[in-house]
């Protein structure tokens, strides 16, 4: 674990978040989940004053939040322009006021609890999606921000993708060694091309190894 990773996972450990299954990389970019960083401001008692509108326009929304946490006070700007910094895909609706929402509440959370500068939230993925040159360059621990695509739901047997995921989790002795492969690039692909209820078992099955291992009591070192 590099020292980037290290300290975005002391924070996030601050407010029971595991790097692995929360994390993922574009191009050397860490990117987290929405729902992530909704569970962090929850924990830390975030709470935001009303938004502004800046701009409103049918394909065009620019927001304005402020939020607060104990006596620190952060603002940000979202913005969601469609077919600029957000697109949408055949019959998906745009939101662009709800995502601009998101991606200030998000920048406000990074900011407020100290991983501005070494996050971003997936809602940002858009720019990151759109630079790169081919999906193997991406290192992804799944994709669901706006415009991913995923399989279909399954019942019945579990994939033997999942079952293999859980196995290799299961096998690691250290909290190291959970985050690690979380991390690494061959799990990473086997993740994005998991339906979606698959990918969070597995990400639910890691942080229940991680906290079998003594996660977030014992510094990983």
């Amino acid at each position: 674990m590099n020292n980037a990773d290290k300290q975005i996972a002391d924070i996030l450990a601050k407010y029971g978040e595991p790097l692995a299954g929360n994390v993922w990389r574009v191009q050397g970019t860490a990117v987290i989940y929405h729902k992530a960083l909704e569970r962090i401001a929850a924990q830390a008692g975030i709470v935001y004053d009303k938004p502004e509108i800046i701009r409103a326009e049918r394909d065009e929304a620019v927001i304005l939040v402020s939020g607060r946490m104990g006596e620190r006070t952060e603002w940000s700007i979202g913005e969601a322009l469609i077919n600029v910094n957000y697109r949408v895909s055949g019959k998906q609706a745009a939101y662009v006021y709800a995502m601009a929402e998101k991606r200030a509440k998000d920048r406000v959370i990074l900011k407020l609890v100290g991983l501005h500068g070494f996050l971003y939230s997936e809602e940002e993925a858009d720019e990151f999606k759109n630079n790169r040159p081919a999906s193997t360059a991406v290192e992804v621990l799944g994709e669901t921000g706006v415009g991913a695509e995923t399989k279909p739901e399954t019942v019945g047997e579990p994939d033997p993708t999942e079952a293999d995921l859980k196995k290799r989790i299961d096998a690691a002795k250290t909290i190291n060694a959970v985050t690690d492969l979380m991390l690494h690039a061959d799990t990473q692909k086997a993740l994005a091309a998991l339906p979606a209820a698959a990918r969070d078992e597995v990400r639910d099955h890691a942080k229940a190894r991680l906290m079998k291992l003594g996660w977030p009591s014992k510094k990983a070192a």
